[in-house]
C-alpha cells in the first residue's frame, strides 16, 4: 500500500507528465502578453453601466492586448453582486474578438464560493480564471491552507486557473513554496504577482520552469524587470491609460531590444506611480477616452480631483516624452 507521501509524489509526477504532454499537443493555454484590468462603469444611480462598458470594449479592441482581465481589482468586484459579476463577464465575452483571451477574476473568501463562481464564469465565457488569495482570515492563511484551497478550485474548474498574489490588498504573500507545489497541478497554468519583488518573481520562474508555468507581472512599474527574469507578460492597470505604450514595452522585451525597452520603461515609471498613489476612485474618471463614471458603490473616500489632475499631468510633461517616439494618447487640454 502506498503511503500518503508516496501517493502525493506519484500524483504530482502524473500531473507533471500530463502538463508536458498537453503542451506538446498544443493544449496548454498561452497567456503571454499584456492585459488591462478593466474598470466596471456605473450609472449615476449606481447600476452597472453596460452601455459604457461596451463602448470601452470597442476602444480596447484597437490596442494589441493579448486579452482583458475582467473583475480584477480595478473592476471593484467586491462591490458587485454574484449575478453582476457573472453578467459582466458574459457581456465582455460577447464583445471581445475571438483571438483575445478573457481572464476573469473568480476569487471569493470561501473555497465553495470560489468553485461556484469559477464554474459560472467559465459558463459565461471566461477562457481562464484569476483567483486571488482568500484574505479575511489572513492570519490563518498559511501555505498549507492556500494549497488546499487552490487544489480544490483547480480540480473543479472547467478552465485553467491563474494564481493571483496581491499583498497590498490581501495583506499576505502566497508563499513561493506553495506556488512551486501548485505549479505541478495540471489546471494551474500561471500566476499574476503584484508584489513587485523581482527576486521572488525570478525564483518562481526558475523553480517552476519544468512545469511550463507562466508568470505575469502585476504592474507596468516593474514590467521590464519581470521580463528580464523570465516573466511572459503583465496585467497592468496603466494599460488602461497607455495601452499602446505598455504593449510596445512588452514587444521590445520579447524581441531583446533592451536599450529601447529601458528608455520606454523610464517613461512609464512616473505615470505608473501616479496611478498607484491615486485613490482607487480616481481610476473611474475619464482616463484617456474611456467612458467611466465618478459614481462608485460603498466609497470610503471622497473623489480627489487634485489627485486626478496630478495623475493626468505626468503624461504632458516634456521630460516624460522627450526620449520616446510618437505622441502619448492623452488629451491634456481637458486638464487645464
Amino acid at each position: 500500500m502506498l503511503s500518503v507521501r508516496s501517493f502525493n509524489i506519484y500524483t504530482r509526477s502524473i500531473a507533471s507528465l500530463w502538463r508536458r504532454s498537453s503542451h506538446c499537443a498544443g493544449q496548454t493555454l498561452d497567456i503571454s502578453g499584456i492585459y488591462p484590468p478593466i474598470v466596471t462603469p456605473f450609472t449615476q444611480k449606481g447600476e452597472v453601466d453596460y452601455q459604457s462598458l461596451y463602448k470601452n470594449l470597442q476602444k480596447y479592441n484597437n490596442i494589441p492586448f493579448k486579452g482583458l482581465v475582467v473583475q480584477g481589482s480595478n473592476g471593484e468586484y467586491p462591490y458587485l453582486s454574484t449575478e453582476e459579476r457573472i453578467e459582466v463577464v458574459r457581456r465582455v465575452k460577447q464583445a471581445l474578438p475571438k483571438a483575445k483571451l478573457l481572464m476573469a477574476g473568480s476569487g471569493c473568501e470561501s473555497t465553495k464560493a470560489t468553485i461556484q463562481m469559477s464554474e459560472n464564469m467559465a459558463s459565461a465565457g471566461a477562457d481562464c480564471l484569476l483567483v486571488v488569495t482568500p484574505c479575511f482570515y489572513h492570519g490563518r492563511m498559511d501555505g498549507s491552507a492556500l494549497i488546499h484551497h487552490y487544489i480544490q478550485v483547480a480540480d473543479s474548474s472547467p478552465v485553467p486557473i491563474v494564481l493571483y498574489n496581491v499583498p497590498a490588498s490581501t495583506f499576505l504573500d502566497l508563499p513561493v513554496s506553495a506556488v512551486i507545489e501548485l505549479s505541478q497541478h495540471p489546471n494551474i497554468i500561471g500566476i499574476k504577482d503584484s508584489g513587485g519583488d523581482i527576486t521572488r518573481i525570478g525564483l518562481i520562474v526558475h523553480k517552476t520552469r519544468s512545469q511550463d508555468f507562466q508568470v505575469l507581472a502585476g504592474s507596468a512599474g516593474f514590467l521590464m524587470a519581470s521580463y528580464t527574469v523570465g516573466a511572459v507578460g503583465g496585467v497592468c492597470a496603466l494599460a488602461n491609460v497607455l495601452g499602446q505604450e505598455v504593449c510596445e514595452l512588452a514587444q521590445l522585451c520579447t524581441s531583446g531590444e533592451w536599450d529601447k525597452a529601458r528608455k520606454l520603461q523610464y517613461r512609464l515609471i512616473e505615470p505608473n506611480i501616479a496611478e498607484c498613489e491615486a485613490s482607487p476612485h480616481c481610476r473611474r474618471l475619464q482616463l484617456k477616452d474611456l467612458l467611466v463614471s465618478e459614481m462608485q458603490r460603498l466609497t470610503k473616500y471622497p473623489l480627489l480631483l487634485d489627485n486626478i489632475n496630478r495623475h493626468r499631468s505626468w503624461f504632458s510633461r516634456p521630460a516624460a516624452i522627450a526620449e520616446g517616439t510618437g505622441v502619448l494618447p492623452w488629451d491634456t487640454t481637458s486638464c487645464q
